[in-house]
């Protein structure tokens, strides 16, 4: 991590892990940001903070924290107050900094009334509209002038004070009656708005206690709306919003299973003693992990199993009639008495994804810091011991934020237990065409819908290995691109036999006269060598035929993982043109006579 000396390894994780130790952040602070700076450079983005307050220590703190996320900000700040104005009035410094992402720091504090002593109803709505109207029209011209901006949002937190002290909750002239329901107006604008995000203060400041989270003597003195403690963690919470906007969530969770999923050793103990169920406390909060546990399976996080146990014993573990999860839960179960790091490798390489792509939770502290030692790409939280604890720590550490959740995301478990199958299907057939062709896989290839562009936009930042650009797109920069006539678009997805794979192919391209520079083409690993390249290419050709393209243009942007692509416009009949000291190569295909399909293995739906 290149940290300097005066740090010590345990004070960073103190310093930018869950629990954050915001003391100890505040003072470190600035060798934090040196120390990370130093690392191999990430991914870059440019982030407006709009702010209804003074934002200094929110960007200081929410910069550390997407360093250590590998993420390189560049920040504009507006002046304090002007967050209005600075969307709804141009701001040449705004425009020339093209925002990828607006963030909107406001409080309780920018709410401009609030309903009056012994209001009614009718006065309470015509209040809400009014504040509603405000922050819409806000929204949509940051929308109209930075169209490839997502919007981040705050909600409310609540005051201090609350002068009609209980009745604050149960009168229209109440204050927190009042900004339960201006948030509840903000989750309904979001849901409809793909483009605006809604950050959680109302639960952060909750979570921090609002004597922690606000002091009138700095408000007064400086316009903080929240104090530098609660900034802190405010940062934290930024940079997991924003790392899952940029798709930077985690796929799979490995879980250890003794004192992990149960209190116990199965192979001692035997099932019938483990700690799991309601009997006891204890019992209980193991039950609750595995409960949350599922929860993540549900909404697309894929399991894996390490444990140094006998196979048969392991599977009989989470075969005990208390438990929630079953071996069927788990896209991979490696239970045996190798080196846990080594079984990990392992489980990645089965699933076709990147190590960076796990998150590894073990109760015992050694197997923790060894597979740290020997996997620095994968995370491995710092759970402790007290399984009460696991779902609180795994949650904040940001690991599986989501910034939207799709349909591809909910199926996931199922794709790649139809790979399961695909496998078995493989070794039944005496050659490779024999087995494709025995696949029966049908493709869908078009230009982006609209319903498919979140996973579009996830699959851009996630997908690093078949990647010839690793370019990466938000969301709203996906939108836009589908928006422009300047581009030709196509995503590609792949239903066989034993199943649908979802959405795993995307081809941008960009028009330049009679030419098409490819910006990006990728694919999920988990459908490689199934002849999905061919089809896409065949696709494209077609696009780019009705445009009158006479050259397709391909560049390929060597990285430390996707080698597997550096041979990729070769093998579909590219000529390479140049090559650079940096391995980075440019590739071009002629369209000039006429071109012979190279799918032989999928057939196209209409």
């Amino acid at each position: 991590m290149g940290i300097p000396s005066q740090l010590l390894e345990a004070e960073v994780l103190q310093a930018l892990e869950y629990p954050v130790d915001v003391p100890l952040f505040l003072r470190k602070r600035r060798l934090l940001k040196q120390a990370l700076q130093g690392r191999k450079p990430g991914v870059r983005t440019r982030i407006a903070i709009l702010g209804g307050s003074t934002t200094a220590e929110v960007k200081a703190s929410l910069e550390v924290f997407l360093l250590n996320q590998s993420l390189e900000p560049q920040f504009y700040e507006s002046e304090y107050g002007r967050f209005a104005e600075d969307a709804l009035f141009r701001n040449p410094e705004l425009d020339a900094f093209q925002p990828r992402i607006a963030y909107i720091h406001t409080t309780w504090k920018n709410i401009r009334s609030f309903p009056a002593l012994g209001a009614g109803s009718a006065a309470f709505e015509a209040a809400v509209e009014e504040e509603m109207s405000r922050f819409r029209a806000i929204w949509a011209e940051l929308e109209k002038q930075h169209p490839s901006c997502t919007i981040i949002q705050n909600n409310f937190d609540l005051p201090v004070l609350r002068p009609l002290g209980n009745l604050e909750a149960g009168s229209y002239s109440g204050r927190v009656v009042y900004i339960n329901r201006l948030n509840y107006e903000f989750a309904c604008a979001a849901a409809g708005n793909s483009r605006l995000v809604i950050h959680d203060i109302h639960s952060l400041s909750a979570e921090v206690g609002l004597e922690k989270w606000y002091d009138a003597n700095l408000w007064f003195s400086y316009k903080l709306a929240v104090t530098p403690f609660g900034c802190v963690l405010l940062g934290k919470s930024l940079a997991n919003l924003i790392q899952a906007i940029y798709g930077r969530t985690k796929k799979c969770l490995v879980l250890d299973l003794d004192n992990t999923l149960w209190g116990g050793i199965v192979g001692d103990d035997g099932v019938d003693n483990l700690q799991l169920g309601s009997e006891t406390a204890l019992a209980e909060s193991y039950l609750a992990f595995q409960n949350y546990v599922k929860d993540l399976k549900n909404r697309g996080i894929l399991l894996a199993v390490c444990s140094k146990n006998e196979e048969a014993v392991a599977l009989e573990g989470l075969g005990h009639p208390d438990g929630i999860l079953r071996p069927a839960d788990f896209a991979a179960i490696k239970a045996n008495w190798l080196p846990k790091h080594q079984n990990i490798t392992d489980i990645a390489a089965d699933l076709n994804i990147g190590l960076d792509s796990l998150v590894f939770v073990d109760d015992n502290p050694a197997e923790r810091d060894i597979v740290r030692r020997y996997l620095p790409d994968v995370t491995v939280p710092e759970v402790g011991s007290d399984p009460s604890q696991y779902p609180l720590i795994l949650e904040k550490c940001g690991c599986f934020e989501p910034a939207s959740i799709n349909e591809d995301d909910l199926k996931r478990a199922r794709y790649y237990e139809g790979n399961s199958t695909r496998s078995a299907a493989a070794s039944a057939c005496s050659d490779y065409g024999e087995f494709l062709e025995s696949l029966e896989m049908v493709c869908e290839i078009k230009p982006f819908s609209p319903v498919y562009l979140g996973r579009i936009a996830q699959l851009t930042n996630k997908t690093n290995q078949f990647n010839v650009t690793t370019r990466r797109y938000t969301k709203a920069e996906i939108e836009e691109i589908a928006r422009e006539d300047q581009y030709i678009h196509l995503y590609g997805r792949l239903i066989d036999k034993f199943g649908d794979n979802g959405l795993i192919s995307v081809v941008v391209g960009e028009i330049e006269g009679r030419s098409l520079s490819i910006l990006l083409w990728l694919m999920s690993c988990r459908v490689l060598k199934r002849g999905m390249e061919e089809a896409m290419l065949d696709a494209l050709v077609e696009r780019c035929q009705e445009r009158g393209i006479q050259r397709i243009l391909g560049v390929y942007l060597p990285t430390a993982k996707n080698a597997m692509v550096s041979g990729l416009y070769e093998s579909l009949g590219f000529t390479k043109t140049a090559e650079d000291e940096s391995g980075r190569t440019t590739w071009v295909f002629d369209l000039s006579f006429d071109y012979v399909p190279r799918n032989r293995y999928i057939r196209r739906s209409e």
